[in-house]
């Protein structure tokens, strides 16, 4: 998985863009670095939080749009009730997992995968697609306990 720039790179970053580099984004910056998932506002604001208390929530999502409208981010919707933030600005595919709500980067090839030519798209102009996977992660799978079949047969309803 692809992972945010550098701490000294996102600062210099923001400077070229005329961005103010405060403390605080420069937290927000570490925690991004450090991360493999794609994490909320809400996640990166409770990372933040325990080395700075005073950082705001609302600093945090414009941090993170602010990295998202450079190209440094992605944003990711995948219906887990909170936008997510990619680092992996690569084209690629996610496996969400419905149990934990987990998000996996997936490079897999759908070439036979396109909005159909003519009348039935109704003009519409594809710009990028994603296929989103949803079921259960190795993690929750493996947590399950496990699951006894039924092989006596048919049983009586009452």
């Amino acid at each position: 998985m692809a992972v945010v720039k550098s701490v000294d790179v996102l600062t210099e970053q923001f400077r070229a863009k005329g961005l103010k580099v405060t403390p605080q984004r420069q937290s927000i910056f570490r925690a991004l670095s450090s991360s493999r998932v794609h994490p909320t506002a809400e996640s990166v604001y409770a990372a933040v939080s325990s080395e700075m208390p005073t950082i705001s929530l609302r600093t945090v999502y414009q941090t993170l749009n602010d990295l998202a409208a450079m190209g440094e981010l992605s944003t990711l919707d995948v219906g887990t009730g909170s936008t997510r933030f990619d680092p992996n600005l690569e084209p690629h595919h996610h496996l969400v997992c419905d149990e934990c709500g987990s998000i996996e980067d997936l490079h897999a090839d759908f070439p036979g995968v396109a909005v159909p030519t003519g009348g039935e798209a109704g003009g519409f102009e594809v710009t990028g697609t994603e296929i989103v996977f949803r079921g259960c992660c190795a993690s929750c799978v493996a947590g399950r306990p496990s699951q006894q079949h039924n092989t006596g047969g048919a049983r009586a309803h009452g």
